[in-house]
């Protein structure tokens, strides 16, 4: 089971808002388990909440009047990223510092306080449905999952940016190398008009990338040639922390910002409190014989999975099936020559796929259908006596079904490998 985690000792950083232009100190505390992420300002504790967002231009602010943070996205992405789920954030000012513009200054900070492990279950959400949101030109979409991987999006009618897209799954690791360093940026266009609404007061080309009708204006520093989706990712990061807990989903965002991300949280938000919590099962998952029967309708003489690790929930998962010796089939195919047929193969194949997905309290009650297979190979055949180890990954999740890739081994040798594709309709 994951831990909660909170930091080893206190740590501050000074700076300046991005908005505000506010000379401004946080440090961060450790807090006990259980506690969640909080601000402590003017004595007032501020704890990060959707239903408490009250503006989205250009940044998330949480609070209303003396009460409120602003621009708080860098902040919890950070948080998220290294797997804090309990900390204590003081705050002297209306604004954390924006350091270059990215989530790595906090990043630094986390890793300086040192990270301890707490003696309670970490807590996930994962939604317990497809939940969209779209709004003018920006859609956002979650399908449930056992991992956080993010398909973004974004789309200019600007020569130098145009069209930008990354397809990332995020842990620790990938979230310091691949996303916090990614900083804030703007048009040069936008200044005017963000000044003129008493925005970007902090701003400048040290903390935000600003771009140009002909060129970028601070270029140095860039830190990928796809900076600006990554800078996407890390708000989205950010926003849906607002519910309080890490988040397991495939998420898709096309031209995505505050408003929609905080938007999508709320959902989730709803969502939590008409199912009970959404909380995500450790993974990996033993279902033995037993445990697949409760999962699929399957049953002998046409049960071809003896028992199944789920791997990632909905994501991945690697059945096996003893072929024995008085298989009803080798009767016939072949009483000289007994091989397993292939088309059996595949067939086990698709009911780990079946374990896979039905095993989702949510999706009990569905039956699945086989409705294609393509790009079938057979490499050896499988006699009497094997044991087929069938390795499965969902490769295009949908709520009525999907795609799925197969390889079916004997000890480490590929007997067989394919697609297919599987519908999930209700019983009735």
């Amino acid at each position: 089971m994951a831990k909660q985690r909170t930091i080893a000792k206190d740590v501050s950083l000074s700076g300046i808002g991005l908005h505000t232009g506010q000379k401004t100190s946080i440090t961060f505390k450790p807090a006990p388990a259980n506690a969640g992420i909080f601000f402590m300002k003017n004595g007032v504790k501020i704890t990060p909440d959707a239903s408490k967002v009250s503006n989205t231009v250009r940044g998330t602010t949480i609070g209303e009047g003396e009460n409120a943070v602003n621009t708080v996205e860098h902040l919890l992405a950070a948080f998220v990223g290294m797997g804090i789920d309990n900390i204590c954030v003081e705050i002297t000012a209306d604004e954390p510092p924006i350091g270059d513009g990215s989530a790595m200054p906090f990043v630094k900070m986390i890793e300086e306080a040192g990270i301890v492990e707490q003696d309670a279950e970490k807590k996930y959400y994962t939604p317990s449905m497809k939940i969209s949101y779209s709004d003018n030109e920006a859609k956002v979409e979650a399908l449930p999952s056992g991992r956080f991987k993010v398909t973004a999006e974004i789309e200019y009618d600007h020569p130098l940016i145009r069209r930008q897209r990354l397809e990332i799954i995020i842990d620790e690791e990938v979230f310091k190398k691949e996303i916090a360093p990614a900083k804030t940026y703007c048009f040069d266009y936008e200044i005017e008009q963000l000044e003129a609404i008493g925005l970007a007061k902090g701003g400048s080309l040290k903390n935000a990338i600003v771009i140009g009708e002909k060129g970028i204006h601070n270029k140095e520093m860039m830190t990928f040639e796809d900076e600006f989706v990554r800078h996407k990712i890390l708000d989205l990061m950010g926003d849906l922390y607002l519910i309080g807990r890490p988040v397991k989903a495939d998420i898709t965002s096309f031209c995505g910002g505050h408003t929609s991300n905080t938007a999508l949280a709320k959902l989730f938000a709803k969502d939590i409190e008409m199912t009970g919590g959404g909380v995500v099962p450790e993974y990996p998952m033993e279902l033995d014989l037993e445990g697949v029967k409760s999962a699929i309708p399957h049953r002998p003489p046409f049960l071809f999975v003896d028992s199944v690790t789920i791997t990632e929930e909905a994501v991945a998962a690697v059945g096996r099936r003893l072929i024995r010796p008085d298989e009803w089939f080798f009767k016939g195919h072949f009483p000289e020559r007994p091989v397993l047929p292939g088309v059996l193969i595949t067939e086990a194949l698709a009911q780990t796929a079946c374990v896979l997905l039905l095993s989702k309290p949510d999706w009990k009650g569905k039956l699945p259908f086989f409705m294609g297979i393509n790009n079938v190979k057979f490499r050896r055949p499988v006699n009497p006596g094997d044991e087929l180890i069938l390795k499965v990954e969902i490769i295009r999740p949908r709520m009525r079904g999907g795609k799925a890739a197969g390889q079916a081994y004997v000890g480490d040798a590929l007997v067989c490998e394919c697609e297919f594709s599987f519908s999930l309709v209700d019983k009735e």
